[in-house]
């Protein structure tokens, strides 16, 4: 069969070609590229020193870098630009080019143009790491070639050739990747939307209009999977082209996913216990739903139900650390907004020790308040939000002084030493931050891991 990939990197040659960002998801890209004789321009906002040899020997093999201090002042005059997720598509730079006839793309949107087999995507505020891994299990379960990428797991497009029209593609899209692409999956899910990321995006408006590309370009054949319980996701409901599929744990919906004497419900038929999913909380029931609605017509539902009552979760993700006199630690670095630390503590039927705060992403976090007033018993800060969490603790209806005890902390590691003087047998501790991780980790998973590691070393 004729490469697609080669004929795609074929199509490129005589272009110059731009790639934005020598990370995770780009260095395959520039591989490729390379591999296939096509020039790249490689455009880093690090220095040399940062990549340990990496820059010169993509060099020798035919790449140029702009690197540093004005690393997108070379953009001028580029035929085709791949851009990085984490940069907005119409920073000046950028913005000139294309004025000039560049096309902005990215690994992401390429995938998408040329994936041969059938792609579910899943994109939200809250959900979305555990909504995608449950959809790829449970269709690995059912026996399909399944492969998962976007914002998790590996990039895609440098396996396309692997990839076959029968297989099944599972990707999670973030708000930054979905701002570009003009290209839906086959089933597209939005687990939920609250402010987030308002620290990049312009405003609400800005965020809710990205992740609306999830399913903008879908056709009468497609299928959109949407949250009834979320005013946002119910809302894009009367604008899907394709067939819409509504979740919800609060109420009944017409042939669609929802709960029933704790039982979820799929078009009417009996699906799976809600008591045998061996995740806490009810927003990983929520995540169930999402997952449920997607692949029905896919997976048996017999294959469902023994998938839930053995998957684990994934790392960051309310993820027990470990049992120490008593006390059971968890991580769940991944919540780095007030929603999600919100799910973490509804979680457990007691109040917990909770420790959050981090990099200020400019959200409001008024609604978190309230939720930690009644599902905490001591709140340890730290990081840039310290302040304010704690004012939309002092401010929420129910508050005294004292309940819960707050405590200012210079660090993670004085958060996790406080932490264990504070709790007795019986306790939970958490790391929920409801804020993102870059005031002081490079991300959410370095923070996880920092804390497993503290956690892991107390006596």
């Amino acid at each position: 069969m004729e490469s697609v990939l080669k004929g795609y990197f074929e199509s490129l040659k005589g272009k110059r070609v731009a790639v934005i960002g020598l990370g995770v998801s780009n260095k395959p890209l520039v591989d490729g590229l390379l591999d296939a004789g096509v020039p790249v321009l490689v455009c880093d906002r690090r220095g040399r020193e940062d990549f340990n040899g990496l820059i010169e020997r993509l060099e020798r093999r035919g790449m140029t870098a702009a690197l540093g201090p004005g690393y997108l002042d070379q953009l001028e005059g580029a035929d085709v630009i791949f851009r990085t997720p984490g940069l907005r598509p119409d920073v000046p730079q950028i913005a000139r080019a294309v004025a000039a006839g560049a096309e902005l793309t990215s690994e992401m949107e390429a995938f998408l143009n040329l994936c041969p087999c059938r792609v579910i995507a899943v994109t939200g505020s809250d959900g979305k790491t555990t909504t995608t891994t449950i959809i790829a299990g449970l269709l690995k379960a059912a026996d399909y070639r399944t492969f998962m990428g976007g914002n998790i797991g590996h990039p895609l497009l440098c396996q396309l050739d692997g990839i076959r029209p029968d297989d099944m593609v599972v990707l999670e899209l973030s708000s930054f990747q979905l701002m570009t692409v003009r290209q839906s999956p086959s089933i597209a899910v939005v687990t939920n939307l609250a402010p987030n990321h308002l620290d990049v995006h312009r405003d609400m408006e800005e965020y809710v209009a990205a992740k609306r590309n999830i399913f903008a370009y879908q056709d009468a054949c497609d299928r959109l999977v949407l949250n009834a319980d979320n005013e946002v996701t119910a809302g894009f409901a009367k604008e899907a082209r394709g067939a819409v599929t509504l979740f919800s744990r609060k109420k009944t919906v017409a042939d669609g996913v929802y709960l029933r004497d704790k039982t979820v419900v799929c078009h009417g038929r009996p699906v799976l216990n809600a008591g045998d999913i061996l995740l806490p909380g009810l927003h990983n029931l929520e995540n169930y739903m999402a997952a449920i609605a997607a692949v029905d017509g896919l997976v048996p539902d017999e294959v469902i139900r023994d998938f839930a009552r053995t998957f684990g979760g994934v790392a960051h993700r309310i993820e027990l650390v470990r049992e120490l006199d008593g006390v059971r630690y968890y991580n769940d670095s991944i919540a780095s907004s007030p929603s999600r630390t919100t799910a973490g503590l509804r979680s457990f039927a007691q109040k917990v020790i909770l420790i959050a705060g981090g990099y200020d992403k400019h959200i409001p976090y008024d609604v978190l308040g309230p939720e930690i007033v009644e599902h905490v018993k001591a709140l340890l800060l730290t990081g840039d939000t310290a302040e304010k969490i704690k004012a939309a603790v002092l401010a929420a209806a129910g508050y005294r002084p004292g309940v819960p005890e707050i405590v200012d902390c210079a660090g993670l590691e004085e958060a996790v030493e406080r932490s264990r003087a504070l709790a007795v047998p019986g306790d939970v501790v958490i790391l929920s931050p409801a804020s993102a991780s870059f005031d002081r980790f490079k991300n959410f998973e370095e923070r996880g891991n920092r804390f497993k590691e503290l956690v892991n070393a107390l006596n």
